[in-house]
């Protein structure tokens, strides 16, 4: 079936392909990233065990900050999420900087993931880099092309992966501490204050760890913008905030513990998970954490070119991006947001070959603290439309605890994390970077707004109806 319609009204609304298993797998799993398997064994590196902390307080940000958003999200589903919620609550600037910036954060994952999955497939199967990162983008792109139920569908069955995979570590972890494997390297939960203590860098380092964790989480706030194109947008929305503090404590805070009590925190030497199971002594341990990081790149590639196209549709939908991104194909699909962002994510596949290596980094650094900066719009924008919400006397099915005084208490822990981002060598160049690109939109919003002439978000046609 072709995928590109005859003309630009193809289609009159984004399709309500996704089924209920698919938005609650995507909610279950969305949590997880790459940056748990990859990531979690620098964070491990500057914290020690104590990186426990580190991830609890990110986890409890981003419950908070679900709360919030499932509260705005379950009382108008919108595809475009809170990119229109700040629009609403904080003006049309708001909402078309944090959508470009949003955007441009998916895009630039893109070329990140894959090259990640290109250098797994590579070292699997053999064959250039190049090929295979050219090879899963445009098969992920064609069936993001086709229909919304085919990114579910890829979606589920990647999620459904990453979950197996997480509770049979934690099972074979949990066992490992029991000592129920006699010919194991580890054994209990000495690791936990071995070889020097439970936080043996102090502190600072646990806010540390704090800073590369935050973004290990970014991808959770999908399933607001999944569930615009299902049939029950409210509910989707409402299971995914209520099972938001259990996944993150099965999926990061269990798991993270299983790998800091079996093994010291300086004997990560090929990755958190795969140097425990090897610690284990589980057979193929490397080859078994290829298959399920690979999986979780895809996954996340998968989400990536989803969430840009839909965030560019709402975009164009407001008036805030070209005309053209609205077009659809006869199945709902925003076939030139798709393309459109597959192309950039293409070109920076090519640029991370081509061009030199400190030039794709500053590219990478733009988008640094994007997720900070998209938490605070999505706190600060609840705490002008909870307020509304509760003047008005609607109770939409989520509703964010003890308003307004813990959304006030996130705004200034962000901002104080944002702070430390600063005075932090390790995160400078990202926070630098973010802040230059987030005052060049916030401008160019800014102009938006005094120049527009079409009607203001409220006034306009829903995009999910």
């Amino acid at each position: 079936m072709s995928t590109a319609p005859d003309t630009e009204t193809a289609g009159t609304s984004l399709g309500a392909g996704l089924k209920p298993r698919h938005i609650t797998m995507i909610s279950i799993a969305g949590v997880i990233g790459a940056g748990l398997f990859v990531g979690s064994a620098n964070a491990i590196e500057k914290a020690g065990p104590a990186v426990l902390i580190s991830y609890l307080l990110a986890g409890s940000l981003v419950i908070l900050v679900m709360r919030m958003l499932g509260e705005m999200a379950t009382a108008n589903p919108d595809t475009g999420s809170f990119s229109v919620y700040s629009t609403r609550a904080l003006g049309r600037w708001a909402g078309f900087s944090v959508g470009w910036l949003y955007w441009w954060f998916w895009v630039l994952v893109i070329p990140v993931e894959a090259t990640a999955a290109a250098s797994i497939l590579a070292d699997l199967v053999g064959g250039p880099q190049w090929v295979w990162a050219l090879t899963v983008t445009v098969l992920l792109t064609v069936t993001n092309l086709v229909s919304v139920g085919n990114y579910g569908e890829f979606e589920f069955w990647f999620a459904l992966v990453k979950v197996v995979s997480i509770v049979a570590f934690i099972v074979i972890g949990v066992l490992a501490i029991l000592g129920v494997f006699p010919g194991s390297e580890v054994s209990g939960v000495k690791g936990l204050w071995e070889p020097d203590g439970f936080m043996p860098n102090g502190f600072g380092a646990v806010i540390t760890g704090l800073l590369v964790t935050m973004f290990s989480f970014m991808g959770t706030e999908i399933v607001t913008i999944a569930a615009a194109e299902s049939p029950d947008p409210k509910a989707g929305i409402t299971r995914a905030v209520n099972s938001v503090i259990w996944r993150i404590s099965i999926f990061y805070i269990g798991s993270i513990f299983v790998v800091v009590a079996l093994l010291p925190y300086n004997r990560l030497e090929d990755g958190s998970y795969q140097s425990v199971l090897e610690a284990i002594g589980i057979p193929h341990s490397g080859r078994i954490m290829d298959v399920v990081i690979l999986t979780a790149v895809a996954s996340c590639l998968n989400s990536a070119l989803y969430t840009a196209s839909r965030m560019l549709f709402s975009l164009g939908d407001r008036g805030d991006a070209p005309r053209a991104v609205r077009s659809l194909t006869s199945r709902g699909v925003p076939w030139v947001a798709v393309l459109l962002s597959m192309v950039v994510g293409f070109l920076a596949v090519v640029g991370n070959y081509v061009l030199p290596d400190k030039i794709f980094a500053y590219l990478l650094a733009t988008s640094g603290a994007i997720a900070l900066f998209v938490y605070l719009a999505i706190a600060c924008s609840q705490l002008v439309l909870g307020r509304t919400l509760r003047a008005t006397g609607e109770r939409p099915p989520v509703r964010m605890w003890l308003f307004p005084y813990l959304t006030s208490t996130v705004i200034v822990f962000i901002v104080a994390v944002l702070i430390l981002m600063a005075f932090d060598a390790s995160q400078q160049q990202a926070i630098g970077f973010s802040v230059i690109s987030a005052v060049v939109i916030v401008a160019l919003g800014v102009w938006r707004q005094r120049t527009a002439t079409d009607p203001p978000v409220e006034a306009r046609k829903d995009s999910r109806v």
